[in-house]
């Protein structure tokens, strides 16, 4: 993600907060995305870069009418400044912020087969009490892990998983040998 995409979210985060509307704008921002993935032809239009930002603008104006002010006004700037099409790295950036500001850790765990949900409760449960914050996890399989798990929190990951203690022996022995 680029610096810029970071300062929008930021922007908007702070403005939000502020305003005590951080829900309004996260479901504003989540209804504007989903609405450009049912309507494809919304978000052909608004990264055509042979139609200027004031079209881009009216068409927003247009669609916005009654939604949230702040995305509105977000939206519209995004337009104005030609950013619109960063705009779900944006999202991603900010709904990054919010987890932050409510001591939330998003993780992601993969795991060589499904867990049930009690093995995935007691998994976020430890997870919990070690960082203590809410954890939000979503859960993936790889079969290729053989078995284990891996945790990623951002940019940490936690490699627990068969294959991924395979990789590091083996890469120990080449280095013994070297």
């Amino acid at each position: 993600m680029g610096i810029a995409e970071r300062k929008y979210a930021q922007a908007l985060y702070e403005a939000a907060f502020d305003k005590e509307r951080l829900t309004e704008v996260r479901d504003a921002l989540a209804g504007f995305l989903k609405a450009e993935r049912e309507v494809p032809e919304l978000r052909t239009v608004l990264a055509n870069p042979e139609l200027d930002s004031a079209s881009k603008v009216a068409l927003l104006d247009d669609l916005l009418t009654g939604e949230e002010p702040l995305v509105h006004n977000f939206l519209r700037l995004l337009a104005e400044k030609e950013r619109i099409t960063a705009l779900e790295e944006i999202v991603r950036e900010f709904e990054a912020l919010v987890a932050a500001g409510e001591k939330r850790l998003r993780v992601v765990v993969t795991t060589a087969q499904e867990l049930t949900d009690e093995e995935a409760s007691a998994l976020i449960g430890r997870i919990e009490a070690a960082t203590g914050r809410q954890v939000e996890a979503r859960r993936h399989v790889d079969p290729a892990m053989i078995g284990g798990l891996i945790v990623r929190a951002g940019s940490l990951r936690l490699d627990a998983s068969i294959r991924g203690r395979i990789e590091k022996l083996r890469t120990e022995l080449v280095e013994t040998r070297s």
